[in-house]
């Protein structure tokens, strides 16, 4: 798939077939006019469809529903922000953070930032790490904890020692939160038709006190001058607007709701409702005064819209207009000081709808400024539903504040501790990339008495191994194994970490190993490895991770408060135990994930490949010394010591530091064998360096007289 069939898929299904979305910054998200089944079943889509899976695969795109996009928008993130994703699976919107924060990142320099994602279910985690493994990134955090209860990890006795020792840190604090919650989510009707079937109201007031507990750990977590942003994929008020009043009620004066009406001004938004009405099996209530005394539990005052003072304002029937262009009235640009008068005009549960309505009844006004939120729904811009409310933290919540976070509603504590019981169903391949997942979906069955999550899990991880040659066994086969580990080592395992099943985070300080890695690769000093590698094995590291500095504080400080984190995956692979016998001084090989922010550090074991040799190492990786097309170049390797080697390609006559230092620099992580050079890169990042150089270069595939002649070695397939 070049760029030319992409402008002929345009050409041939008209302009709106493949648009860039007018409210997305830099024209960086693309929409396509597609649905699901055409992608897959017409065939004159099907290199398009190819294309975008292999795009995906490699981390060049993420394919998401639209909508589901916005909320990290209004986070204004920066560089060297700490982001906390509260409930992050299966990671589209993590992968978003982390693309924020390297934006203006130099080659080989890592943001001052970090982005911790979060999930409840330990499978959802795993998507949730494959998702965002295609960044190959040292900034990044997973961790499995219940959003509501995540860990304070605080040195502190109270907030003001947090400022005694600045070079310290003492208490896990972010600058930036997204709380995107477990919801009903009837906002994905359209595109889940089963939800058509499955919702009712009474799944929203379950889920409520929820919402709720979650966003205000948000806020307790989050430091004074930072911004949160809530949002839900639902239009209920219950589980949006009201969750919103709660918040600033228990908040206080610690907690604002911002006016961002200015922010993606090409964003059709509407207002947050200020009234509206709460249902309970058949009865629609107006105030929890109006609730029977038995359902008190049940449905909350923090349902309605004001349970402290209220404003009471009394209306008739002929007081509503009803407008038969909503979009005139919630335009892009709309004055936000003027949207309170149009809360009444919105459809569905809110006091608009004039049908069951008492005339004579007071209509219950919340009295914060709820029109700050945003409802997005489908049929202004084409997209899914969406709910967004923007907050900022002007002082630290007190006591009784924080303490509030913990209140559980009685009635759900055990349907929610069932709900994380259940086990998780697999979905087809593609479906975790094509949509936004109901990752934040809780559905509840006829009888309304269980949760169950609805989400797609993409759990290929299907590997090939080497069945022809004995040199890549050798090399590779701790590569192809460490899926499982030994019964009697995962149980060492476990006892040396605070959480069962779960590998500790440790730090590799062997000095000796570091500075045989330091001497054979020719790491310059500039780049820290000593106190940036980690490892998930308690002797003999078979692997090793990089972490940034801001990472390093995190694990350093969760270590001193007695492991509280739950990590489950972290930094970016980097090195890699390798048993080859062929002779190598060193016991480590680099890892291609991690190839990219070394490589302006390294000055030994570089090797500067033509484009036609380079293209012949990715396309049969396997190639005789003798083989190559540049005698220069096969006798440069034959002349190096057997091990781990970087391959560069070059073209014209530039300097080897500007190469190195040059971000669009392409090079491979390869492995000199006793009489060949082999590539350990995985499949779709070959295939994906060969689409770039056939577009940079113009070099043909194979022929089938050339497949015969260079055999092909699945085993390095698999080598990073």
């Amino acid at each position: 798939m070049t760029l030319g069939d992409l402008w002929r898929v345009s050409n041939e299904y008209g302009e709106d077939a493949i648009r860039p979305l007018p409210w997305y910054p830099g024209n960086l998200a693309w929409h396509l006019n597609f649905s699901r089944k055409e992608l897959r079943k017409n065939l004159a889509l099907e290199s398009f469809h190819e294309f975008l899976k292999h795009e995906s695969d490699v981390g060049n795109i993420t394919r998401q529903e639209a909508v589901s996009m916005v909320p990290p928008l209004f986070l204004n993130v920066q560089p060297d922000h700490h982001i906390l994703d509260l409930c992050a699976a299966p990671g589209s919107k993590t992968f978003q953070l982390l693309e924020m924060i390297h934006q203006s990142k130099e080659s080989g320099l890592l943001p001052g930032g970090l982005v911790m994602a979060n999930d409840i279910n330990v499978q959802r985690c795993d998507l949730l790490i494959h998702n965002t493994k295609r960044m190959c990134t040292a900034n990044l955090i997973v961790t499995n904890h219940e959003a509501q209860n995540f860990p304070n990890c605080s040195l502190a006795k109270d907030y003001s020692e947090v400022y005694k020792d600045t070079c310290k840190l003492q208490r896990l604090e972010f600058d930036r939160v997204l709380c995107d919650v477990p919801c009903s989510g009837d906002g994905t009707i359209r595109k889940g038709h089963d939800m058509w079937r499955k919702w009712n109201s009474g799944m929203g007031n379950q889920l409520h006190l929820l919402q709720v507990n979650i966003a205000m750990r948000g806020i307790a977590l989050l430091k004074v001058g930072g911004r949160m942003v809530y949002s839900t994929c639902s239009m209920n008020p219950v589980e949006n607007e009201a969750v919103v009043a709660e918040l600033l009620r228990r908040s206080g004066n610690s907690v604002e709701l911002l006016d961002v009406s200015c922010e993606l001004p090409e964003l059709v938004r509407r207002p947050g409702l200020s009234t509206w009405k709460v249902k309970d099996g058949g009865s629609w209530f107006q105030t929890h005064d109006d609730v029977p005394h038995d359902r008190k539990t049940v449905v909350l005052p923090s349902m309605f819209p004001s349970s402290d003072i209220t404003e009471e304002s009394h209306a008739g029937c002929g007081d509503f207009e009803m407008k038969t262009d909503n979009r005139s009235s919630f335009s892009r640009n709309c004055n936000v000081e003027e949207t309170r008068k149009n809360n009444h005009d919105m459809d569905g549960v809110s006091i608009g709808s004039t049908k069951n309505l008492d005339c004579t009844s007071n209509i219950m006004n919340s009295k914060f400024p709820l029109h700050r939120c945003m409802r997005i729904v489908p049929h202004d811009q084409n997209s899914g539903a969406f709910f967004i409310a923007v907050l900022h933290k002007l002082a630290p919540l007190n006591g009784s504040q924080i303490q509030g976070t913990k209140i559980q509603h009685t009635l759900g504590k055990d349907r929610i501790e069932q709900l994380h019981k259940e086990p998780q169903p697999e979905a087809r391949p593609y479906e975790t990339i094509l949509t936004r997942q109901h990752n934040n979906v809780l559905e509840v069955d006829d009888d309304a008495e269980l949760l169950g999550r609805r989400h797609n899990l993409n759990m290929d991880n299907g590997t090939s191994k080497d069945k022809n040659s004995t040199e890549v066994e050798m090399v590779f086969n701790d590569v192809e194994s460490g899926r499982e580990e030994s019964g009697d080592r995962m149980k060492k395992l476990q006892k040396q970490s605070r959480w069962k099943g779960v590998d500790p985070v440790l730090f590799f300080k062997d000095e000796v190993v570091i500075k045989s890695i330091r001497s054979f690769f020719g790491i310059k000093e500039s780049f820290s490895l000593e106190g940036h590698l980690v490892t998930r094995s308690t002797d003999n590291a078979r692997r090793m991770y990089y972490i940034s500095k801001s990472v390093k504080e995190i694990v350093e400080l969760n270590e001193q408060v007695g492991e509280q984190l739950k990590i489950a995956s972290l930094g970016v692979k980097m090195f890699e135990r390798h048993r080859s016998k062929d002779g190598c001084s060193c016991a480590y090989r680099l890892s291609y994930e991690g190839l990219s922010l070394l490589l302006p550090y390294i000055s030994k074991r570089i090797l500067y490949a033509s484009p036609v040799d380079f293209h012949r190492l990715l396309q049969y990786r396997t190639i005789n010394f003798a083989h190559f097309v540049d005698s220069r170049f096969g006798e440069e390797a034959a002349s190096l010591m057997p091990g781990c080697c970087v391959v560069v390609l070059v073209e014209g006559h530039k300097n080897a530091d500007s190469i190195l230092k040059d971000p669009m620099t392409i090079a491979i992580v390869c492995w000199r064998g006793k009489g060949t050079m082999n590539v350990m890169v995985s499949p779709p990042d070959r295939k994906d360096l060969l689409e770039r150089m056939a577009y940079r270069f113009g070099i043909k595939a194979s022929t089938e007289e050339d497949e015969k002649f260079y055999p092909k070695v699945n085993g390095f397939d698999q080598g990073s």
